[in-house]
């Protein structure tokens, strides 16, 4: 439902500061309020006790939680099964195998991959998400037709969600010649430069890891790069690009994705690492995998690294798996790492919202402010820590103002 550019939100419930019982947090207070909503933002919160004297429309919450809206910073809307028919995937041998598959796959899929990837911004829409950074092919076998359907399908969502492209080289930026491609995929409308794993895949570190960052200074562009790359090798590939953003003056500008790396070398490499990345601002996204070890994402935010989760791939020929839900991804990641206390698990939720939370770890409120996008979602739910835990039902999303799913 569409709303006017200015009402009021009312008993809306929003959380107050941690109770105590001998000296531990023991739950979560929370008070009623109403929030006024102007162009697209909060412009006074007001306890539920104060009477609106106004003729402005009002939009009664019914004492649901308010959460920050979600972001999903690592998907693949642009090749997907979601929103035709079901099919597993066959067994995988290696990444190559799945390549070999896109040649014709991909080609096969075109025709609805607009209409796929529409169906995909619905669910991640009706989920919680507002705001998406999806990775879009750019190979010799579609071209850039996958990155036309993405651009339409964000456009389709115009108003409702916000959303960020990767010009992703899925078969290799060197190994299937896309420079090119590519630079024209940032013309187009890419707002990252991707690519994916330098020394296995282009299987030339120096020369993979330059011509991303060079594309990307082109662009004025920020840079997001698949590294699956296990152990040491990894760990060499991140050093590389963490010099290359220095040397390019690419600080806070640049993501890896998946880092898996991480997950097998010593804690003290993965604390250098990790101080490394804070220094040049190098953010990292997760999924959470659970079919390997995980990477340290407790080392990494304690060492001050942006550590953001995404969904990948959602029923397609890499995965069966996924739903779309980054409420259920922060739940899994709260599960791996035994986040199992009120506050750890309300502190979880800022992995999937930018770094928004409702309390701060002390326990004063943060969000909303008077002068916040107002991009929420209404959820049943008692307190974030019991949102995350419980993967708690959402009722409405809003994005800027408006409600763009669900209904109150």
């Amino acid at each position: 439902m569409s709303m006017t550019s200015i009402y009021w939100l009312t008993n809306v419930c929003l959380e107050s500061g941690y109770r105590y019982e001998n000296g531990r947090i023991a739950g979560t207070d929370t008070e009623i309020c109403h929030l006024l909503i102007e162009d697209g933002k909060i412009a006074q919160i007001v306890s539920a006790d104060t009477t609106l004297d106004s003729e402005l429309p009002k939009q009664d919450a019914k004492k649901l939680l308010l959460l920050p809206a979600f972001r999903d910073m690592h998907i693949h809307i642009d090749k997907t099964y979601y929103g035709g028919p079901w099919k597993a995937c066959s067994p995988p041998v290696n990444i190559f195998t799945r390549l070999k598959e896109e040649e014709t796959l991909l080609t096969e899929l075109l025709p609805t991959a607009r209409e796929r990837a529409e169906a995909m911004l619905g669910l991640l829409l009706k989920n919680g998400t507002t705001h998406v950074r999806s990775h879009c092919n750019i190979d010799p076998y579609i071209g850039l037709k996958n990155l036309e359907a993405t651009l339409q399908a964000f456009e389709t969502y115009s108003g409702k969600l916000s959303g960020e492209i990767v010009a992703f080289p899925q078969h290799g930026l060197l190994r299937s010649n896309v420079v090119e491609m590519a630079r024209e995929a940032l013309r187009m409308g890419a707002t990252s430069m991707g690519g994916v794993d330098p020394a296995s895949v282009d299987q030339n570190i120096e020369k993979s890891l330059n011509t991303i960052m060079e594309l990307a200074v082109e662009a004025d562009a920020d840079v997001d790069v698949h590294i699956h790359d296990p152990g040491h090798l990894g760990i060499f590939t991140f050093k590389r690009l963490a010099a290359l953003t220095e040397e390019a003056g690419w600080q806070g500008r640049v993501t890896v994705s998946h880092a898996l790396g991480l997950a097998d070398v010593p804690v003290e490499l993965q604390s250098e690492v990790a101080e490394l990345f804070a220094q040049l601002g190098i953010a990292i996204t997760s999924t959470v995998p659970i079919n390997r070890a995980t990477i340290p994402i407790p080392l990494l935010k304690q060492k001050g690294v942006s550590v953001s989760l995404g969904d990948d791939s959602i029923t397609d020929h890499w995965s069966p798996f996924g739903q779309g839900d980054s409420l259920e991804r922060v739940g899994r990641l709260a599960e791996r790492f035994r986040w199992s206390d009120e506050r750890s698990l309300a502190q979880a939720l800022s992995f999937i919202t930018g770094g928004k939370l409702p309390l701060s770890a002390e326990g004063a409120r943060v969000w909303p402010a008077v002068g916040d996008e107002a991009s929420a979602v209404l959820v049943h739910a008692s307190c974030s820590a019991e949102a995350v835990a419980r993967r708690a039902e959402r009722q409405a999303v809003l994005y800027r103002g408006i409600v763009v799913s669900g209904s109150l």
